[in-house]
């Protein structure tokens, strides 16, 4: 069983949640989400927002809080080989309580279909929170480009 490596990115502006599913296996390596150098979130987000891509974890967390953003993953605890959401099993979820007390959290975002299941399953009924499942921006979502991603995240991410 693994347990989530680290915090989540939240303070009181905050109004949107980003919940992925599990830090990848690169992600646990550099100690932030969305680590692998293929995943099109930091991009994604850069675009929207016609920003530099933030170059290390400060830029990030000071990317995702400027733009009113937290982020965070439903699972806790899983057992999972590798970073496939497919392989992802015996999930013990996160407790949004921590992040909901400490920002005004409208509404959330799943990073791809697990982690929207996952909410949906565990915390939704909790936060009582609206759940928008957007595409992943996993690499292994490859069947949508970074312009696609944009297009799809953009309606749903805080002015």
């Amino acid at each position: 069983m693994l347990e989530h490596p680290f915090e989540p990115v939240a303070d009181g502006g905050c109004t949107v949640l980003v919940l992925g599913s599990f830090p990848s296996v690169k992600s646990r390596e550099i100690g932030f989400y969305y680590g692998h150098p293929r995943n099109r979130f930091w991009p994604m987000l850069a675009k929207v927002y016609g920003e530099e891509l933030p170059a290390d974890i400060p830029a990030r967390k000071a990317l995702l809080l400027r733009r009113h953003i937290a982020l965070w993953d439903a699972a806790l605890c899983c057992e999972v080989d590798g970073s496939m959401d497919q392989d992802i099993k015996n999930v013990t979820p996160t407790d949004l309580s921590k992040i909901l007390s400490q920002a005004n959290i409208r509404t959330v975002l799943a990073n791809g279909s697990l982690a929207g299941r996952l909410y949906q399953r565990f915390q939704q009924k909790d936060t009582r929170l609206p759940c928008t499942v957007l595409p992943s921006t996993s690499p292994a979502n490859a069947a949508w480009s970074l312009d696609r991603l944009c297009e799809a995240w953009a309606p749903f991410l805080p002015a």
